[in-house]
């Protein structure tokens, strides 16, 4: 006879399915016993939150489906953080959540926990295997689920159920619908019309824009647009783009921001940035996106249609005139010029070979691989991975956007490598964040993992000391006392150097990427860099005054003139 566990690891398996990245346990026995006799790759992590992150950054960037599983209690727990940032990130995983024998539910039997509730609030399907004859359907509609609806799919699977005989049925296939989506010919004759009207039109592309590239730079063209975009965009629009004018928001450069504010026509295409102040109070607003209840919803707009964003624009292209105009493109051109130079102004050697963390970063880039995939945690360092990595069109970019956690770039590393072995798998990786989840290392090794790590070290959480200077406050417990993170990586079995003077970066750097196993860049930066927003808020300017005051009378002169030093370097 098949068992239950055996049927569910066949399925996952049908669907594609290749790795599960979990920790085996009492309850989960069955399943990882079927999970060895079958094609998928068991990766065993140290810690479960690191498999919800690793497996959400593998289907992220292979579209496919990956699992994750753990036993009961605490262990289908600890995978929530890094669950919750994979369904932010639209990734389609399968958490197999083993439980307790269903005899002993509702009990308050040791390590029983009602996932359903847990789970309730970050996926797209989470239900219980009640009975064997359930195992086949329950879990493809999980699988669908997750597929379709792009997110977590969790499946709760008592130890009774998955040890007990699975009864003889056809096995429920798994599909994968691909539909084309675009407005009627009444709509994109209304989204034409506000476009051919307008004097300074600029377009804002969201994530939605993956695979419309082309599309959306045709429309440029035609418009003589401006491209400003979203962080999550920077993979899809910043490449081989001349309209391309940066991102906005709160990480975005002036000159992105500039474009939104100065336009009277926006068009904005598959992006739902959440900052209302960062979008135009007076421009007509249009907005296409495939989810409709996207529409409006961070700002009122004019005109709102559903459609996927290439179709929609190979549509829509053959009713916008063209512009001869180019004022307003040129306008927004000479901002970004700008904006690019004055980042650039600060990733270079420091005064007394101090490292910048954007001197750092522009030197990564500039010897990583084209098709390099780069992690980054949420902070200062996911700041300077949009902001100083430079977008190949084959190279990829994972940062903690919507969800904005710490620790997600290390294991998000693992995920990636897994997935794509022959490509460069990098975690940039803040002192905090490494710090969390620093046991996940002990995977790379055991796993044969080769990421290439690279700790930013500053002493401080960085950004959570910048959130506290803004408002005016001394800050207060963001001192970390770090160790030597090169010595402890090289015990785990990291090749793994620490750099303290900028002059020794590049060879450093070069070094580090050779590697052929994992390695590790423990390098100090400076703790006094300040992530400047595109545009501050006479709030802002009050605030750092405050705190600067604050601090000169408390005694702490100096880190005021640090700060001093970098903001008018």
């Amino acid at each position: 006879m098949t068992t239950v566990a055996e049927v569910i690891v066949k399925t996952l398996e049908a669907a594609g399915v290749r790795r599960c990245y979990g920790i085996p346990g009492d309850t989960l026995n069955h399943v990882t016993d079927a999970i060895r006799t079958s094609s998928i790759r068991w990766v065993h992590v140290r810690h479960e939150e690191a498999a919800g992150f690793a497996a959400g950054a593998e289907a992220m960037l292979t579209g496919e489906l990956a699992a994750c599983a753990g036993s009961c209690g605490p262990g289908g727990l600890h995978f929530i953080n890094g669950l919750f940032e994979s369904h932010r990130n639209r990734a389609p995983v399968v958490l197999i959540a083993s439980q307790i024998v269903r005899d002993e539910l509702g009990f308050d039997f040791p390590q029983e926990v009602d996932f359903k509730s847990v789970y309730a609030s970050c996926t797209v399907f989470c239900e219980e295997i009640r009975t064997p004859a359930q195992a086949r359907r329950m879990t493809a509609m999980a699988a669908q689920a997750a597929l379709a609806k792009r997110g977590v799919a969790v499946l709760i699977v008592p130890a009774d159920v998955s040890s007990a005989d699975a009864p003889s049925e056809p096995d429920f296939a798994v599909h994968r619908a691909r539909p084309l989506v675009r407005p009627s010919d009444a709509e994109l004759d209304s989204l034409a019309s506000a476009l051919n009207s307008g004097k300074k039109v600029a377009i804002y592309g969201g994530s939605g824009c993956e695979r419309a590239h082309d599309a959306v730079v045709a429309l440029a063209a035609r418009l003589r647009a401006p491209v400003a975009r979203t962080s999550r965009a920077k993979d899809f629009l910043e490449h081989d783009n001349p309209y391309d004018v940066g991102m906005t928001g709160i990480f975005g450069s002036e000159s992105g921001y500039h474009a939104l504010m100065a336009c009277d026509v926006l068009l904005l295409l598959g992006c739902d940035f959440a900052w209302r102040q960062f979008y135009p109070e007076k421009a007509t607003i249009l907005q296409v996106d495939l989810d409709g209840s996207h529409l409006g919803r961070r700002h009122p707009v004019d005109i709102g249609v559903i459609g996927d964003i290439a179709p929609t624009l190979e549509a829509l292209l053959p009713r916008i005139a063209q512009r001869e105009d180019g004022a307003f493109l040129d306008e927004c051109l000479k901002h970004h010029r700008k904006a690019e130079a004055a980042q650039a102004k600060h990733a270079t050697i420091g005064k007394g070979g101090a490292i910048h963390p954007q001197y750092l970063t522009e030197t990564i880039s500039r010897h990583a691989a084209p098709d390099a995939i780069f992690t980054a945690d949420g902070g200062s360092p996911m700041v300077w991975c949009l902001r100083h990595i430079a977008s190949t069109g084959r190279n990829r970019t994972v940062v903690s956007l919507s969800h904005g956690t710490m620790a997600n770039a290390m294991p998000q590393a693992l995920g990636a490598k897994a997935a794509f072995p022959d490509r460069q798998a990098i975690s940039l990786s803040g002192d905090g964040g490494i710090a969390m989840l620093l046991g996940d290392l002990l995977t790379a090794v055991q796993e044969k993992l080769p990421i290439k790590v690279v700790v930013y070290n500053n002493g401080a959480l960085d950004f959570v000391e910048i959130e506290q200077k803004v408002e005016g406050l001394l800050d207060t417990y963001t001192n970390l006392i770090n160790p030597d993170f090169a010595r402890v990586a090289e015990a785990i079995g990291f090749r793994a150097q620490r750099v303290e003077n900028a002059e020794d970066l590049d060879g450093a750097v070069q070094a580090w990427l050779a590697e052929p196993g994992p390695a590790l860049l423990d390098v100090v930066t400076d703790r006094f860099e300040l992530v400047m927003p595109p545009s501050v808020k006479p709030g802002q300017v009050a605030g750092m005054a405050l705190y600067s005051a604050k601090a000169v009378l408390g005694g702490r002169g100096g880190d005021v003139l640090g700060m001093m030093r970098n903001l008018l370097s």
